[in-house]
């Protein structure tokens, strides 16, 4: 079955040109030119990614994001004119998988997609199906299942995007071990990521939003001029 992609953007050249190329990719492609009919396309479509222009009329890319990280978990892959690090970062906070500053080759654009979907499906490109617990880690009122994709804090099923999983996962399953900024991108975005270390930070700062208050017995430290690390107490 054929992915879909919803491509989202009020200039009509820069959207017929992406159509074309991720047709010969063999994904199916949804345009919508403003951020009022992005909305009713992603519920109408359930698309496997989104690509989002951030100046658009009607609805700009910001608020349409927020919009559509409030409707679930699909990958959303910002393309803005912008290059400042104020834009990329609010991009992430509002819950954008990747960034892509125009202009843009369109190659590079459709390998951040594959990128993306890589990593939002990882036990498909494993090349074997993994049993649940062997993608399960279980901390005092903390449970991260990679196989559903699953959160939980306190019994509770918590709302994060896969991005966020992975990365807490990751910690998670070396607990008290620090690790750089860059290492974290290395083993948790991988080598085709194009972002900057900024992204770990935000990426934590959800995490913690998250996760404050859940339990004494573990935390996401900062260690102040090296990185991050999944504390658990002895």
């Amino acid at each position: 079955m054929k992915e879909l992609i919803l491509i989202v953007d009020d200039d009509k050249n820069i959207c017929e040109l992406l159509r074309l190329y991720l047709a010969k990719e063999a994904f199916e492609v949804v345009i919508a030119c403003n951020g009022e009919e992005a909305l009713r396309a992603y519920e109408a479509n359930q698309p496997a990614l989104v690509l989002l222009d951030v100046m658009m009329p009607v609805m700009d890319g910001w608020e349409t994001c927020r919009r559509m990280r409030a409707l679930g978990n699909v990958p959303i892959i910002m393309l803005t004119a912008k290059g400042e690090t104020f834009d990329k970062v609010l991009g992430l906070e509002l819950g954008a998988d990747d960034y892509i500053v125009k202009p843009f080759d369109t190659k590079e654009v459709v390998a951040r997609i594959k990128a993306v979907l890589r990593r939002y499906h990882p036990q498909q490109s494993a090349g074997a199906v993994q049993g649940e617990k062997a993608n399960e880690i279980v901390y005092d009122k903390l449970q991260v299942n990679l196989t559903r994709y699953e959160l939980k804090v306190n019994g509770k099923v918590v709302e994060a995007p896969p991005k966020e999983l992975e990365l807490l996962y990751y910690l998670a399953s070396h607990p008290n071990r620090v690790f750089t900024r860059d290492q974290l991108l290395d083993e948790v975005w991988g080598f085709e990521y194009y972002g900057d270390s900024r992204t770990i930070d935000v990426h934590v700062k959800r995490l913690r939003e998250k996760l404050e208050g859940a339990s004494e017995q573990w935390s996401l430290k900062t260690v102040w001029g090296v990185g991050y690390k999944f504390e658990v107490k002895e």
